[in-house]
């Protein structure tokens, strides 16, 4: 089976952009892989004094991840997009979720990425 590991950006934009990610996911045959650094990253916003939208996406990403099944991975290192780029260098089949340009540019893996602010497709 098919895998993607998750990354916070791309949570956090398919909530604001309310992509239904789970459900197009699940549609594709693929198993979602969140890190648990990720969870700590949405819970770190949802508890910031940061802007209301940004707190207000990260409950909510919050909420839909209680409610779906996921295979959750602890990296073991701090720094979340290092260890998703590590992640995706051991386990080359992984798909990669991300916005973020950095992880995107280092790693020789498929992306999962959002097309037209509402649809998802591989690349």
């Amino acid at each position: 089976m098919k895998q993607v590991i998750l990354d916070t950006s791309f949570i956090l934009t398919c909530v604001k952009q309310k992509i239904d990610f789970f459900e197009e996911i699940k549609l594709l045959g693929i198993q979602i892989i969140i890190p648990k650094q990720v969870i700590k990253e949405l819970k770190g916003i949802s508890d910031s004094k940061k802007k209301l939208h940004f707190r207000e996406d990260a409950n909510l990403s919050l909420e839909i991840l209680k409610k779906y099944k996921f295979k959750e991975v602890d990296l073991k290192v701090k720094n979340v997009d290092e260890a998703i780029k590590r992640f995706a260098e051991k386990n080359k089949n992984v798909l990669v979720a991300t916005l973020d340009q950095g992880i995107k540019n280092k790693i020789n893996n498929s992306k999962l990425i959002i097309r037209q602010k509402k649809k998802l497709e591989i690349f």
